[in-house]
């Protein structure tokens, strides 16, 4: 009797331990799998809500215009990058809903390929709610040979939902900013400058 009550209590410290040992294991990969989702996750959590001046996307333009109109400001940085860019024009006037499009000039000043990638936020940051883009080259890695020089468009409109938003009431400007650095771990410049170096000899 006492061999079997023995037998019993270890079978279900082993069941206990195993129980144990999964239940950690389960908690292991999801806490890895919440930190490979987290960036992704956070960065969806900004686009719904424009948290942080982020804008939205869509595909087509608004559904009306209003006559009300609204100042948008255009900004441009590097940050660690071999490239000249600059909006084409400091700012528009447009009415809210009214699609319009603008252009970045981008320029690779370096002797080599390289390739960039944009942040971009927009100021008074709830504006990042009702900014849609239909096209933007942020969307992308853009890709300049050396010298080379790019008109970069970018389609957008304001939501007319804004005039209805409290903290928008005497809002007259918008600015939208960009930052283009270089893509993290770039290969393309050193591969290509290789190649250009071996065609030259």
């Amino acid at each position: 009797m006492t061999g079997n009550l023995d037998n019993n209590d270890a079978t279900k410290g082993r069941r206990f331990n195993l129980t144990v040992a999964g239940t950690c294991a389960a908690v292991v990969v999801g806490m890895v799998g919440l930190s490979f989702a987290a960036v992704p996750l956070y960065r969806m959590f900004c686009q719904v809500t424009g948290y942080g001046g982020t804008t939205q996307r869509s595909a087509q333009g608004a559904s009306k215009v209003l006559d009300q109109t609204v100042k948008v400001r255009f900004d441009a940085n590097t940050s660690n990058i071999p490239w000249s860019f600059k909006p084409e024009q400091l700012q528009v006037e447009l009415k809210i809903g009214e699609t319009k499009q603008i252009q970045y000039v981008a320029q690779n000043l370096s002797d080599h390929t390289t390739r960039g990638r944009a942040s971009f936020n927009v100021t008074p940051e709830f504006a990042g709610a009702y900014f849609y883009k239909i096209q933007c080259f942020c969307f992308n890695d853009t890709t300049l040979k050396p010298g080379e020089k790019l008109e970069m468009p970018v389609v957008f409109y304001i939501d007319p939902a804004i005039v209805e938003a409290e903290e928008a009431r005497g809002l007259k400007t918008i600015t939208l900013s960009y930052t283009m650095f270089q893509v993290p771990g770039d290969k393309v410049s050193a591969t290509e400058t290789k190649s250009k170096t071996v065609a030259s000899n």
